[in-house]
């Protein structure tokens, strides 16, 4: 396993503000091309909720996530890694979400 990797990305989720935050986590509570054990329905109300409470732009429209370069970036770099990296991040992106 490179750590480096997973460094990486936890340090870019760092930088990120808490929208940004709570993107990410909602396409990876969703996400089904990774072998992730957190990505479940739960999860996914719970991000939906607290991003719908502080971003009213994605209360009243659908989430383009395209437009969300580092979010995007983000899950590309997830996509690369092996699913016990991948789930190091989203427990640490998961518990970090306050």
């Amino acid at each position: 396993m490179d750590n480096d990797k997973v460094k990486y990305l936890i340090d870019m989720i760092n930088d990120m503000n808490i929208k940004d935050k709570l993107r990410l986590a909602l396409c990876m509570s969703q996400s089904k091309w990774s072998g992730l054990i957190y990505n479940t329905k739960e999860n996914y109300d719970k991000f939906d909720s607290m991003l719908k409470s502080i971003d009213g732009e994605y209360r009243t429209t659908l989430i383009n996530f395209g437009k969300y370069k580092l979010v995007m970036f983000a899950m590309a770099k997830l996509m690369e890694m092996e699913t016990t990296e991948q789930n190091k991040v989203a427990l640490y992106l998961f518990n970090s979400i306050k």
